[in-house]
Protein backbone atom coordinates (compact mmCIF):
# COMPACT_ATOMS: atom_id res chain seq x y z
CA UNK A 1 0.00 0.00 0.00
CA UNK A 2 1.01 3.77 -0.68
CA UNK A 3 1.24 5.57 2.66
CA UNK A 4 1.56 9.18 1.24
CA UNK A 5 -1.86 8.32 -0.81
CA UNK A 6 -3.63 6.61 2.01
CA UNK A 7 -3.26 9.44 3.95
CA UNK A 8 -4.58 12.19 1.21
CA UNK A 9 -7.12 9.15 1.21
CA UNK A 10 -8.26 9.94 4.39
CA UNK A 11 -7.97 13.66 4.41
CA UNK A 12 -10.29 13.83 1.17
CA UNK A 13 -12.81 11.57 2.62
CA UNK A 14 -12.16 13.48 5.77
CA UNK A 15 -13.25 16.52 4.27
CA UNK A 16 -15.98 15.18 2.70
CA UNK A 17 -17.77 13.76 5.70
CA UNK A 18 -17.82 16.90 7.40
CA UNK A 19 -17.97 19.81 4.81
CA UNK A 20 -20.03 18.69 1.43
CA UNK A 21 -21.94 15.50 3.33
CA UNK A 22 -23.00 17.70 6.54
CA UNK A 23 -25.58 19.24 4.92
CA UNK A 24 -27.51 16.25 4.76
CA UNK A 25 -29.48 14.51 8.32
CA UNK A 26 -28.47 11.31 7.45
CA UNK A 27 -25.62 10.60 4.85
CA UNK A 28 -23.42 7.66 4.53
CA UNK A 29 -20.26 7.07 6.19
CA UNK A 30 -17.42 7.31 4.18
CA UNK A 31 -14.64 6.75 7.11
CA UNK A 32 -16.42 3.47 8.04
CA UNK A 33 -16.82 2.23 3.86
CA UNK A 34 -12.97 3.09 4.30
CA UNK A 35 -12.64 1.07 7.46
CA UNK A 36 -14.28 -2.26 5.92
CA UNK A 37 -12.34 -1.65 2.61
CA UNK A 38 -8.64 -2.04 4.30
CA UNK A 39 -9.74 -4.56 6.45
CA UNK A 40 -10.74 -6.30 3.96
CA UNK A 41 -8.49 -5.49 1.09
CA UNK A 42 -5.09 -5.05 3.05
CA UNK A 43 -2.83 -7.27 4.73
CA UNK A 44 -3.34 -7.85 8.47
CA UNK A 45 -0.86 -5.43 10.06
CA UNK A 46 -2.11 -2.58 7.25
CA UNK A 47 -5.72 -3.06 8.04
CA UNK A 48 -4.82 -2.86 11.89
CA UNK A 49 -2.73 0.66 11.91
CA UNK A 50 -5.47 1.76 8.63
CA UNK A 51 -8.48 1.03 11.40
CA UNK A 52 -6.84 3.27 14.08
CA UNK A 53 -5.75 5.91 11.56
CA UNK A 54 -9.27 6.17 10.07
CA UNK A 55 -10.57 6.41 14.08
CA UNK A 56 -8.68 9.01 14.78
CA UNK A 57 -9.70 11.19 11.67
CA UNK A 58 -13.27 9.97 12.74
CA UNK A 59 -12.36 11.78 16.09
CA UNK A 60 -10.98 14.71 14.44
CA UNK A 61 -14.12 16.14 12.63
CA UNK A 62 -15.69 17.78 15.28
CA UNK A 63 -17.99 15.43 16.90
CA UNK A 64 -19.56 16.27 20.04
CA UNK A 65 -18.10 13.39 20.99
CA UNK A 66 -14.74 13.07 23.43
CA UNK A 67 -11.72 12.33 21.68
CA UNK A 68 -10.74 8.54 21.67
CA UNK A 69 -14.23 6.26 21.35
CA UNK A 70 -14.20 6.50 17.29
CA UNK A 71 -10.12 5.17 17.30
CA UNK A 72 -10.99 2.59 20.03
CA UNK A 73 -13.99 1.11 18.18
CA UNK A 74 -12.98 1.25 14.99
CA UNK A 75 -9.52 0.03 15.45
CA UNK A 76 -10.79 -2.82 17.31
CA UNK A 77 -13.73 -3.83 14.64
CA UNK A 78 -10.73 -3.24 11.94
CA UNK A 79 -8.40 -5.78 13.56
CA UNK A 80 -11.56 -7.94 13.80
CA UNK A 81 -12.92 -8.07 10.28
CA UNK A 82 -9.22 -8.32 8.75
CA UNK A 83 -8.84 -11.60 10.87
CA UNK A 84 -11.82 -12.74 10.20
CA UNK A 85 -11.37 -12.05 6.44
CA UNK A 86 -8.49 -14.33 6.89
CA UNK A 87 -11.43 -17.20 6.90
CA UNK A 88 -13.95 -15.81 5.14
CA UNK A 89 -14.04 -13.61 1.90
CA UNK A 90 -15.54 -10.78 1.52
CA UNK A 91 -15.41 -9.93 -2.19
CA UNK A 92 -19.03 -9.46 -3.29
CA UNK A 93 -20.91 -6.89 -3.50
CA UNK A 94 -23.60 -8.05 -1.34
CA UNK A 95 -21.28 -9.61 1.12
CA UNK A 96 -19.11 -6.30 1.35
CA UNK A 97 -22.34 -4.61 2.10
CA UNK A 98 -23.50 -6.68 4.34
CA UNK A 99 -20.03 -6.09 6.32
CA UNK A 100 -20.23 -2.20 6.02
CA UNK A 101 -23.63 -2.53 7.58
CA UNK A 102 -22.65 -4.51 10.62
CA UNK A 103 -19.82 -2.87 11.18
CA UNK A 104 -21.44 0.76 10.77
CA UNK A 105 -24.18 -0.63 13.24
CA UNK A 106 -20.99 -1.96 15.58
CA UNK A 107 -18.68 0.65 15.64
CA UNK A 108 -21.59 3.48 16.32
CA UNK A 109 -23.42 2.01 19.24
CA UNK A 110 -19.46 1.09 20.55
CA UNK A 111 -18.31 4.57 19.95
CA UNK A 112 -21.58 5.76 21.85
CA UNK A 113 -21.24 3.53 24.91
CA UNK A 114 -17.49 4.76 25.21
CA UNK A 115 -18.34 8.55 24.65
CA UNK A 116 -21.18 7.28 27.38
CA UNK A 117 -18.58 6.26 29.65
CA UNK A 118 -16.49 9.15 29.19
CA UNK A 119 -18.06 12.27 29.22
CA UNK A 120 -20.87 10.68 30.72
CA UNK A 121 -23.88 12.48 29.15
CA UNK A 122 -27.42 10.76 27.78
CA UNK A 123 -27.59 9.83 24.46
CA UNK A 124 -29.22 12.03 21.92
CA UNK A 125 -32.80 11.54 21.01
CA UNK A 126 -32.74 10.13 17.53
CA UNK A 127 -29.15 8.01 17.73
CA UNK A 128 -30.86 4.54 17.08
CA UNK A 129 -32.62 6.67 13.54
CA UNK A 130 -29.49 8.05 13.05
CA UNK A 131 -27.28 4.79 13.23
CA UNK A 132 -29.17 2.46 11.25
CA UNK A 133 -30.00 4.92 8.38
CA UNK A 134 -26.04 6.48 8.33
CA UNK A 135 -25.66 2.15 8.41
CA UNK A 136 -28.01 1.41 5.49
CA UNK A 137 -26.47 4.64 3.20
CA UNK A 138 -22.88 3.46 4.23
CA UNK A 139 -24.03 -0.14 3.08
CA UNK A 140 -25.78 0.83 -0.06
CA UNK A 141 -22.87 3.40 -1.03
CA UNK A 142 -19.53 1.33 0.32
CA UNK A 143 -18.85 -1.18 -2.50
CA UNK A 144 -19.10 1.29 -5.51
CA UNK A 145 -16.43 3.36 -3.69
CA UNK A 146 -13.91 0.13 -3.41
CA UNK A 147 -12.48 0.10 -6.43
CA UNK A 148 -11.91 4.15 -6.92
CA UNK A 149 -10.05 3.94 -3.28
CA UNK A 150 -8.47 0.69 -4.37
CA UNK A 151 -7.49 2.50 -7.51
CA UNK A 152 -6.22 5.30 -5.22
CA UNK A 153 -3.64 3.90 -3.18
CA UNK A 154 -2.76 0.93 -5.26
CA UNK A 155 -4.05 -2.17 -4.07
CA UNK A 156 -4.90 -4.84 -6.55
CA UNK A 157 -8.58 -5.98 -5.71
CA UNK A 158 -8.57 -9.10 -7.45
CA UNK A 159 -5.42 -10.68 -5.99
CA UNK A 160 -7.06 -13.79 -4.47
CA UNK A 161 -9.25 -14.67 -7.28
CA UNK A 162 -9.09 -18.01 -9.13
CA UNK A 163 -7.40 -18.43 -12.29
CA UNK A 164 -9.15 -19.60 -14.87
CA UNK A 165 -7.58 -23.01 -16.42
CA UNK A 166 -7.16 -22.86 -20.58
Amino acid sequence: MRWLRFVILILVATILQKGMLARWDYKPDLLIVLLVFFAVYSHTSEAIISSFTIGFAADLIGSPLPMGPHMISFGLLGTLLAYVHRVVAIRRKPYQALAIFVVGLVAAVLTHLLALVFKREPLPENVLTAVLLTSLFSSLVGPFLFPPAAWCVGIEMNRFQRRSRR
